[in-house]
């Protein structure tokens, strides 16, 4: 009896390394002081003792059960963007930049090209948001996760100086809330969706005229990353007051994370139009309203407070970002909370 015969297979770790490594390089940064492959990542904090007051900021998730999706469809080359993207989103919401990333895979049975190409997904999520990929872990689970099963997960650290850290605390009424498209569903909700719709390769296939494409392309479109879109913003000089990541509770959980106390954010539903998997996902799903507010981004993966007097300016730095923004809502005096008109 050894290792391999009871479901683990070195060989196939080491095989892994060596074909992700590829993908790391793209993502490396000066600060970066290890090579892949040793017991720990090392990041010079160089730069960062020349900050005023820094602040360091971290962030952990992973992609819930939108991993079943990239199965039975056998893509697996964007799922890392969404591990990266919902750790760094997090980061970047409370004004910070991403620094480094950790990915951790459990799977089933160690396929190395199937590995190295989820890590594929990981590297270019860390090459959009500027983090360098500098370690992870693939844990080979037999009999605790089917073979072709995984799972993949994340862990980011980013930095921010305490001035600049985005609180909400002086959001006041009349203030302006500006939303940022979303990709698609994100990496939210999955559970819900996998009821909706028939979670087979037959169906993901299936091309829809108001989508156009598959089901499968649209619900496995990765979520998108804004960390340089909020970068533009800030170095056009326009202080972002409050900052909220639309993921899992939707509008209704997540707006009101970023308020303080005696203010109420109202958000007109008919300021963008709501992309069509949300439609579709509520007609064939039979879902009311406001469960999908409650539940999904509805085409706004972001959300930031500003001045009204920093709108144009906002507007114009998202642009140049490439990002589509629209002025969705304003800030009232009232309990803290939500209203969608």
């Amino acid at each position: 009896m050894d290792y391999k015969n009871a479901g683990v297979d070195i060989e196939a770790g080491y095989k892994s390394v060596e074909l992700m490594k590829e993908h790391i390089k793209k993502t490396m940064r000066p600060e970066v002081l290890t090579n892949i492959g040793g017991f720990s990542g090392a990041f010079s904090l160089k730069k960062i003792k020349e900050m005023e007051e820094p602040v360091l900021l971290s962030g952990t998730d992973g992609c819930g059960t939108k991993v079943k999706l990239a199965m039975i469809m056998d893509k697996h080359d964007t799922i890392g963007i969404d591990a990266v993207a919902m750790c760094v989103n997090d980061i970047a919401c409370a004004g910070g930049e991403p620094l480094f990333f950790l990915d951790y895979i459990a799977c089933g049975k160690n396929y190395p090209e199937k590995i190295a190409t989820i890590v594929s997904g990981v590297a270019e999520g860390c090459v959009q948001s500027d983090a360098a990929l500098i370690g992870g872990e693939t844990a080979e689970h037999p009999g605790l996760m089917p073979e072709d099963d995984y799972d993949v997960a994340g862990f980011a650290v980013g930095v921010v100086e305490r001035k600049d850290l985005i609180t909400g605390a002086d959001i006041k009424p009349g203030d302006v809330i500006i939303g940022m498209a979303s990709s698609g569903v994100h990496s939210n909700g999955f559970s819900l969706v996998r009821k909706v719709f028939d979670m087979t390769k037959e169906s993901l296939d299936t091309y829809y005229d108001e989508l156009g494409k598959t089901l499968g392309e649209t619900l496995l479109a990765p979520t998108k990353i804004y960390v340089k879109a909020l970068r533009s913003v800030k170095e056009s000089g326009v202080r972002i007051k409050g900052c909220s990541h639309i993921t899992g509770g939707g509008f209704y959980e997540n707006i009101p994370r970023m308020l303080p106390e005696g203010v109420t954010a109202v958000v007109k539903k008919d300021s963008y139009e709501v992309p069509a998997i949300f439609k579709l996902m509520a007609k064939v799903g039979n879902i009311e309203e406001q469960m999908m507010y409650n539940t999904y981004n509805m085409g706004i993966g972001m959300m930031i407070v500003v001045d009204q007097a920093d709108v144009d300016k906002t507007l114009s730095a998202l642009e140049a970002a490439g990002e589509e923004a629209y002025v969705i809502g304003d800030i009232k005096a009232g309990e803290k909370g939500v209203e969608l008109c």
